[in-house]
Parts: C-alpha cells; structure tokens; sequence
C-alpha cells in the first residue's frame, strides 16, 4: 500500500523536484503551494506525513504545522533555508518531528522520512514489549502510551523520545546522547532541543511526569522503580 504525503512548498521549481524523488521511491504526492491549501488538502486526505516549507503565502508553516498538531499526530518534517536554533526549537515546539534545512537534498530528504515511517510505524526497536510505570503503559508495538487507561496524544518523536528514556531505566543519558539515539547521528541540532521536548513530554504525562528526572548539568534519568 503506498504512502501520502502532503508536500507544501511554495517554490515550484522545488516542489516538482522533491515530489519527483517521492514518486520515484512509491509515494503518492499531494502539493501545496501555501498554507491553506495545505490545510484543505489534509482535512480531504488520509495523509502519512506531512513536509512543511515554513516561508509560504497566505499561511506560513509555523501556523500550519500547529494547526495540524490540534488535529492529529502524523509525523511533520519542516524544511526551511533559516537554520537558526531558535527556529528549529519552535518548530519542534509546534509539534516537528524533522528540520531538514535548505539547501536540500531531494534524496536525503525521502530517506528521512522513510526512517521516520518506520519509527513511527514501530518496525524499528521491536524489543520493548509493552512497560507498565504506574498509571503509565508504553506499548512500542503499538507505539502508543497511555496514563491511567487513557490514550495519550504523543507525536512520533515525543513517543520515541518517551520509549527511549523508559527503555533505559535507572541510567542517567546525557543531553548528546539522547539527541544522536533519538534524533539521529546526521542530526546537526541543539541538545536544547531535548529540553523542548521533554518539557512538553512531561506536560502531557501529568503526574506520571515526575518519572522523568532531570539531572543537573547532565541530562535525564527515567525513574520507573521507586
């Protein structure tokens, strides 16, 4: 069954070349060329990822992605020429799962998000049988987590991020590692940018986020036994 992703992309030029190497790689294409119709096109289509270019018309792809991140969980790669760790930060605020920076490789970037599929679809780190921390369940089959019976909204990455830091309960990891574990090794980011999420991470989790520690000057234990 082939995949659908929503491309918006105000650059014509850009657009048809990265759609071309989607399509080459067994992926259907749906394209945008501003905010909006971003939107109209995900609400009318079942959609599996989403690439965001931020500097769009009409609705730029700061509020775009968090419009969708009120809606639903698909997994959201932005792709913009500003590469300041500011930006990436909030983008990752907003729900981002990738910030892929231009220029970009058309090539690289179909990599990315068949690796963020995959984890997302839960065909990578099959070892983790389903956790139970508390009032928390984490399922990695699944990929899903729930506090005391009820679901919990994670984005791809807050999810990774959460069945990371549990599958490595009682060792303190620090910030660079978690970032090359989760991120990726390719990933040129800000350790700040663990922060951002386990921030919003232990938001969603209510009470049950007490089980991620932070450790000063360091980064962050899990502590799933008392």
């Amino acid at each position: 069954m082939k995949r659908t992703i929503l491309l918006a992309e105000d650059d014509a030029l850009m657009r048809e070349f990265i759609t071309d190497y989607f399509v080459r790689e067994g992926w259907n294409v749906l394209e945008a060329d501003n905010g909006r119709t971003a939107l109209d096109l995900f609400e009318r289509n079942a959609v599996d990822l989403v690439v965001l270019d931020l500097m769009m018309p009409e609705l730029d792809g700061w509020t775009t992605c968090r419009r969708i991140r009120e809606k639903s969980d698909v997994p959201v790669i932005i792709i913009t020429a500003r590469a300041e760790d500011d930006d990436q930060i909030l983008g990752y605020e907003l729900g981002a799962d990738e910030y892929v920076t231009k220029p970009l490789s058309p090539r690289v970037l179909v990599a990315r998000a068949a690796a963020l599929m995959r984890r997302t679809e839960g065909t990578v780190g099959r070892d983790g049988e389903r956790l139970v921390f508390g009032e928390l369940t984490i399922d990695r089959h699944a990929h899903a987590a729930a506090v005391s019976g009820e679901t919990l909204h994670l984005s791809p990455k807050e999810f990774e991020l959460l069945a990371f830091l549990a599958k490595h309960e009682g060792k303190v990891l620090a910030r660079d590692y978690i970032l090359d574990s989760v991120w990726g090794y390719e990933y040129d980011g800000d350790p700040r940018t663990v922060d951002t999420h386990v921030k919003k991470l232990r938001a969603k989790l209510g009470p049950e986020g007490r089980l991620i520690a932070t450790v000063v000057r360091t980064g962050y234990k899990f502590e799933g036994t008392p």
